[in-house]
């Protein structure tokens, strides 16, 4: 079975692609009276329009579970519409320990397919280890994020996120989430560590694409670019206005990148 790091770098490598489509199909950009079967056929129209485009798909859980067992029901179907050929982060954040966190893993890895899965390393080792143990699947750890109060804990304590993933990366199969809207703190995790990064915030998080690639430019073979409103809700909310925006997101990485 390939392993994960194999699958990551193939499918960045065969498309010429490191951008990661964020689905987190949110009901507030839609009608009031939005139904859950409109917001699954959206979702399969994103994978539809971006397909040949994006090397991977990251579902956000929370805009699934909100529609209770319907939603895992969509997520299923989601999945199965993405099918093989990508790959698949569930952005789900989980970070138990022990039997909690094996449960965890089986319901994302082996129910629901993915690829891998985002973790909050807050519990130390034990809430990592659940979801690395088998090599064809991966886990991207929380490390330094996004949102603008995320420096007030992390700041002191990224750097034993970093030793731990890399301590505990015997199979090739952890990853980092960095976020783009701090290009310091991007830069400090970078000249760190050579761990695969998920990074979030470009688009509509403002974050600035030609520095985090500029950061980047030595590990873009295992460096995934995860936008998400920026291609999901543009323009029309249409096939082609997806689609639009997703070719001139890619072609910014491609042209940027060399």
């Amino acid at each position: 079975m390939l392993s994960f790091i194999d699958k990551l770098k193939t499918n960045i490598s065969d498309k010429n692609s490191n951008l990661c489509v964020g689905i987190d199909i949110d009901k507030k950009y839609f009608n009031d009276n939005v139904s859950l079967d409109e917001m699954m056929d959206y979702s399969m129209m994103v994978v539809d329009a971006t397909s040949d485009l994006a090397a991977a798909y990251k579902p956000n859980l929370a805009f699934f579970e909100e529609w209770g067992s319907k939603g895992y029901y969509w997520l299923e179907n989601l999945m199965k519409h993405i099918g093989s050929d990508h790959v698949v982060i569930a952005d789900a954040k989980r970070g138990d320990i022990g039997n909690t966190g094996l449960h965890y893993a089986n319901a994302f890895f082996n129910h629901f397919n993915c690829d891998a899965i985002t973790v909050s390393p807050y519990m130390g080792e034990e809430s990592i280890e659940p979801f690395i143990s088998n090599a064809s699947k991966g886990a991207y750890v929380l490390c330094r994020t996004s949102n603008k109060s995320s420096t007030f804990i992390q700041e002191d304590i990224f750097s034993k996120v970093i030793s731990l993933c890399e301590a505990l990366n015997n199979q090739q199969n952890i990853g980092l989430v960095v976020g783009a809207t701090n290009d310091d703190a991007l830069m400090q995790v970078r000249n760190s560590t050579d761990l695969p990064f998920l990074i979030p915030g470009i688009g509509a998080q403002g974050g600035d694409l030609q520095s985090v690639l500029k950061i980047n430019e030595k590990n873009m073979d295992t460096t995934l670019i995860n936008i998400s409103r920026g291609i999901i809700f543009s323009g029309n909310k249409d096939h082609d206005s997806i689609r639009n925006s997703a070719k001139q997101y890619l072609n910014q990485l491609r042209g940027l990148n060399g």
